[in-house]
């Protein structure tokens, strides 16, 4: 089982990357012939070599070109992926509700609101009604190849083939559809699948009747896409992968199992050093292909219809598909082909590399900052809303900065860690580099009781920030933000400010399963601070109590760990400070600051600043 990243982050919004898995995409040859979609068999990716894991790449992401094919598994493989993730977890796993896991199964089963969702659907009950049977099966508590996948299965190669059906009678009475609208609009709401399957037949047909040969071509992928052809054996592998799917975060809040068709979704790819380019940002499914709706890039523009990708159809594609081959043919390393509709016309693109610039300077706009008076000089508030990768390099040259160029000699730094959901151990130790230079930081414990030991690195001398420090927390504070503020608070480098964390003590790593399937992100650690204090559950109290407004989404800030259902025990650990660091304080205070704290941008920032250094001032003489 090979490692390939440690990730802390919070549950809402996502778990956020460490390391990546590095693979290459195996990308088919372009065609010339601009309507040409090759057949799923011909245009699925080779399985990635063992060369593959090592090839000298730069980019912290290398994803594979989708295959268009529904996620299938084997009741082998589904077992072993299961296996793997109950003796990987760093906790006992606790029992999983069969009506729990029937209802996540029945929703990754289904991408496009047809199959089991839609109110008229009758495989969902089929999936309810076998799920104890199967939870125990990919569990391999009987003695069975799997067996009650086979009723799902057959309840859903029935019902297919109904809407198949349904797609095919609009398909040949398109009415007076446009083809242009039927190829921008979205897919029909999930209501009644037989209704929207009618429907996206008659927007395919209509796009086939305007454009011929080459529109049928695609109306043909679309029925296939979002009707596979698959008998009742086909769809049991396909149940059996939907059943992992579900189970994973069902053991795990923090977890997730994803094919490598699918992989991108894994990971929060934009908080990497170096983030992978992409050919598009938001897009909409269409009946079809996707409408890129944002941040299209070279040559594709807005509002464009993008119909295939490297020989790869875009209709019917789940939309974790979707993103993996905006990123899998931006990094292609020869040119693709891909066919668009644009301006009422099928046209042919020719889709090179994007060009990576050189890593860019930091500039003080990428850690929005505030520098404001405090006593005889400033303090400098640093907005750090996520933990990346590469954030002990953008504190160094930020601080730099100001310490060169400031009116006032530079007083202290505040990490206003509010609202941070967590990012990557590698940011976290990188950042605390600057003020705790190679100290042994954080115990991570294994399941089999396996110790290991996180140290800061040394970063150079003019890098590092000897002068005073503290942190703004507050409940949605979470991870990687909770190892910052909770390292410096037990070192005594640095005071926290606000209120008790969110509580997310574990960790978690990224590697390929067992079964050679896709990949898995799994809590494996639990960690405790510097001083063995236990933030699982528990979370971080400040030592400066502070009521700041709750940031984010409404509810959010009474978020916590310890409301989620199966998330791992909380762990106290042995206390690892070096005393030699515990000692070296010298100006490590906040100076007094007699009252001159501000003007600030926001009125909370200035009074919780006054809560740091005091504000002794001059006893006036009374006669």
């Amino acid at each position: 089982m090979r490692k390939a990243g440690i990730v802390v982050a919070a549950l809402v919004p996502a778990c956020l990357v460490g390391w990546a898995i590095w693979r290459t995409p195996s990308a088919p040859e372009p065609t010339s012939e601009p309507p040409a979609v090759v057949s799923s068999a011909s245009a699925a990716p080779r399985p990635s070599s063992p060369s593959d894991d090592t090839h000298d790449d730069e980019r912290s992401y290398v994803f594979r070109i989708p295959s268009g094919e529904p996620t299938s598994l084997s009741c082998e493989e589904a077992r072993t992926i299961v296996d793997q993730v109950r003796a990987g977890l760093a906790y006992a796993p606790d029992a999983v509700k069969a009506s729990a896991f029937a209802a996540s199964a029945a929703d990754w089963l289904d991408p496009h609101g047809l199959l089991t969702l839609a109110k008229d659907a009758p495989s969902a009950q089929a999936l309810e009604k076998a799920a104890p049977d199967l939870l125990a099966d990919i569990e391999g508590r009987r003695q069975r190849s799997c067996a009650s996948a086979t009723a799902p299965g057959t309840v859903l190669e029935s019902w297919v083939s109904e809407l198949r059906d349904a797609f095919d009678k609009g398909r040949r009475a398109p009415g007076t559809i446009v083809a242009v609208d039927a190829a921008l609009e979205p897919i029909p709401p999930s209501g009644s699948a037989r209704e929207s399957a009618e429907e996206l037949g008659r927007r395919a047909g209509a796009f086939e009747a305007a454009f011929g040969r080459q529109g049928k071509l695609y109306a043909d992928e679309a029925r296939r896409r979002f009707f596979p052809p698959l008998d009742k054996a086909g769809w049991a592998r396909v149940v059996l992968a939907s059943a992992v799917r579900a189970y994973v975060p069902l053991v795990d809040p923090h977890g997730e199992w994803a094919p490598f068709d699918e992989e991108s979704r894994i990971y929060e790819v934009d908080l990497a050093s170096r983030p992978p380019s992409r050919l598009w940002g938001r897009v909409v499914l269409t009946a079809i292909g996707v409408r890129v709706t944002e941040s299209a890039t070279t040559p594709f523009a807005i509002d464009d219809v993008v119909l295939s990708v490297a020989n790869v159809a875009t209709a019917g594609l789940p939309l974790e598909q979707v993103d993996q081959l905006g990123f899998a043919s931006s990094d292609a390393k020869t040119p693709l082909s891909a066919i668009v509709l644009r301006g009422g016309k099928i046209v042919q693109l020719e889709v090179g590399q994007v060009e990576e610039p050189e890593p860019p300077v930091r500039a003080a706009g990428d850690l929005p900052f505030e520098r404001v008076a405090f006593g005889d000089g400033d303090a400098l508030i640093v907005s750090v809303k996520d933990v990346r990768d590469d954030l002990g390099d953008d504190l160094a040259g930020l601080i730099a900065d100001e310490r060169a160029h400031g009116p006032r000699k530079l007083s202290g730094v505040v990490l206003d860690l509010r609202g941070n959901g967590g990012g990557s151990t590698d940011g976290a130790l990188s950042a605390l580099s600057l003020f705790l230079p190679g100290a042994p930081l954080f115990a991570m414990r294994r399941r089999d009781g396996t110790v290991e030991i996180d140290r800061a690195p040394v970063p150079r001398d003019r890098d590092r920030w000897t002068g005073p420090v503290a942190t703004f927390v507050d409940g949605t504070t979470a991870s990687a933000a909770e190892m910052i503020a909770g390292a410096l608070a037990a070192y005594k480098r640095g005071s926290s400010v606000g209120a008790t964390t969110f509580g997310k003590g574990c960790a978690q790593e990224y590697v390929d399963d067992d079964a050679h399937a896709g990949v898995l992100r799994l809590t494996t650690l639990v960690y405790a601070l510097p001083d063995g204090t236990p933030v699982q559950r528990i979370g971080l109290t400040p030592q400066v109590r502070f009521p700041f407004t709750p940031q984010g989404e409404p509810g959010a800030a009474q978020e916590r760990e310890a409301k989620l259902a199966h998330s791992a025990p909380p762990w106290r650990g042995p206390d690892v400070r070096d005393l030699s660091v515990l000692s070296a304080r010298d100006d490590t205070s906040w100076p007094v600051h007699g009252g001159n704290v501000g003007p600030c941008q926001d009125a909370e920032t200035c009074k919780a600043l006054r809560l740091l250094g005091g504000s002794k001032r001059t006893p006036i003489a009374k006669y």
